[in-house]
């Protein structure tokens, strides 16, 4: 398989509130991104009509709407991604391995389907709070490699964590099992207000393992976001193994 380029590790997640606002980011980046993630905010507002519109464009799909419901309804919605041609799309690890086995043969092969483990959001007092048994809210490493190797077992191609638990995903699943990161930050910016709570920088989720990593603010948020994206895939240039 050729080297991957840097740019190509990088996702660049529309988390805008119209297709309009939507168009100016796939225009800018086009190319200087590895794919485009679709969320909950764009997709309720856009539908199926903005996937088409990355796909048109030459772009790739990372559709995250983090299906969970009942194995059978979550089957049935996969299969309408996968006829999307989306690349990647999610599903949550917090049910029943039935649900992630449902997602896996809804998606039959057209998609890759990866298991959301914990969100970067969350710390060991929400899931202690939320009934979570000591031994796993107190070591968050030990609930996301329960997660993803039950995402294995289900037919996964791989699982959303955390940069921090990358490496330890990569040792005990192999380096195949794809390990997509929100919470990632490049050395040279910080963020106000950063809901993410375990974070890591584009250069050391790479070296971990990481095979995509979604950088939105970052990018988003600078005087010029092509510049931006530009300056992360040199960061992650010298990072890929």
């Amino acid at each position: 398989m050729p080297k991957r380029t840097p740019s190509n590790y990088i996702i660049f997640p529309l988390d805008v509130p119209s297709v309009k606002e939507a168009g100016k980011y796939i225009d800018l980046l086009a190319g200087r991104v590895g794919m485009f993630k679709v969320g909950l905010e764009l997709f309720i507002e856009a539908g199926p009509s903005v996937v088409r519109r990355i796909v048109a464009a030459g772009g790739q799909v990372f559709l995250d709407l983090k299906l969970h419901d009942i194995p059978a309804t979550v089957g049935r919605a996969m299969a309408r991604a996968a006829d999307l041609g989306v690349s990647l799309a999610t599903v949550h690890c917090g049910e029943s391995l039935r649900m992630l086995e449902a997602a896996v043969a809804g998606a039959d092969g057209k998609v890759a389907v990866l298991g959301v483990t914990v969100l970067t959001s969350v710390t060991t007092e929400d899931l202690r709070s939320a009934g979570f048994r000591s031994e796993l809210s107190l070591d968050m490493e030990a609930l996301v490699l329960h997660r993803a190797n039950l995402a294995r077992q289900a037919g996964c191609a791989g699982v959303v964590c955390s940069p921090l638990e990358v490496e330890g995903i990569k040792k005990k699943l192999g380096r195949g099992f794809l390990a997509v990161t929100p919470g990632v930050r490049p050395s040279w910016e910080a963020v106000a207000g950063d809901d993410q709570q375990r974070v890591a920088t584009p250069a050391s989720a790479v070296a971990a393992g990481a095979d995509y990593l979604v950088i939105g603010r970052p990018i988003r948020d600078a005087d010029d976001p092509a510049a931006a994206a530009a300056k992360i895939a040199d960061e992650i240039a010298g990072a890929i193994p």
